[in-house]
């Protein structure tokens, strides 16, 4: 099982990122830029960010408002996101773009942690 860490500072590196649990869960996820308000799917997860499917993936550095709601919850998660990796249909898999979390409460990453586990055990 991967250990997802974080350094003195709060932050986590590339390397911590690629190796944090994934789960393949569908969820709506709104987000807005300074622009515009979109409405997409993400199906895969982590504590460290999403990857979200989208025909129009904003530009890598962009900062997007994140809103979507974990099974379970009835209170929808608010983030603040960096977009880190695009995929414009160049590279294999789908299109959209990897967003990194950037303000995500400690008891939020700890219920994707526990979603994650949870999806896990089960499979």
């Amino acid at each position: 099982m991967a250990i997802f860490s974080i350094d003195g500072e709060g932050e986590q590196s590339e390397d911590d990122r690629r190796r944090s649990e994934r789960a393949d869960l569908v969820v709506r996820i709104e987000y807005s830029t300074v622009d515009d308000l979109f409405s997409e799917f993400t199906r895969d997860i982590n504590e460290g960010g999403v990857f979200i499917e989208t025909e129009n993936p904003q530009p890598i550095g962009a900062t997007i408002d994140l809103q979507f709601q974990l099974p379970g919850s009835s209170d929808p998660v608010k983030a603040v996101g960096t977009v880190v990796r695009r995929n414009d249909g160049g590279a294999p898999g789908q299109l959209g773009m990897g967003v990194e979390f950037e303000s995500l409460s400690s008891e939020t990453r700890a219920r994707i942690n526990e979603i994650i586990r949870s999806m896990r055990s089960t499979a």
